[in-house]
């Protein structure tokens, strides 16, 4: 967890996961990072098992390709709370994610004017306060995953090369008691 809390390496394998196969010159790039600090923090994340060597995408036998060995990281912070150590791995991994996540809507809402009007439209943004059981608030988790799971199922019939119309979209949704 510490590995992925630095916001590089959660950036990177974020984009693994979003792009494919990527080189560390291409990641750089996107980045705005030197290819030699790109594949440093690529080799802290190979080393923890997030990313591995892909197959090679172009003829150049010089390029690295790596790629994310799984679609998500997940982890239950409840089975922490008797771990401090681990506990606190969590907590930074968590911050950072957060802080990920309040980047990525702070850029949209910077571009949003440069957007086609429909997808401005289309796009959603709020929040509700509930009063919840413990046991309510897990079924809710249980079913807003499964929602997710099913559009995931839809995300994955478009081709990114095809012309369908289908754009990247980021789905952030937070369920928690209020402290």
């Amino acid at each position: 967890m510490r590995v992925l809390a630095h916001p590089t390496r959660l950036r990177l394998l974020g984009l693994l996961r979003e792009r494919g196969a990527q080189t560390a010159a291409q990641l750089g790039d996107v980045i705005d990072e030197a290819p030699g600090t790109i594949s440093y923090h690529l080799g802290k994340l190979a080393s923890s098992g997030l990313i591995e060597p892909a197959e090679a995408q172009s003829t150049d036998q010089r390029e690295r390709w790596w790629q994310a060995t799984t679609p998500l990281t997940s982890w239950e912070p409840a089975d922490l709370l008797g771990d401090p150590d681990t506990l606190a791995a969590s907590s930074a991994l968590q911050k950072s994610i957060a802080q990920a996540y309040a980047a990525r809507f702070t850029e949209y809402i910077d571009t949003a004017a440069t957007l086609p009007k429909e997808w401005v439209a289309a796009g959603a943004s709020g929040d509700r306060s509930l009063r919840l059981t413990a046991d309510e608030l897990a079924t809710m988790r249980g079913e807003l995953e499964e929602f997710v799971d099913r559009w995931l199922d839809t995300s994955a019939a478009h081709d990114p090369a095809a012309a369908d119309g289908a754009e990247p979209v980021v789905l952030v949704y937070q369920a928690y008691r209020r402290p």
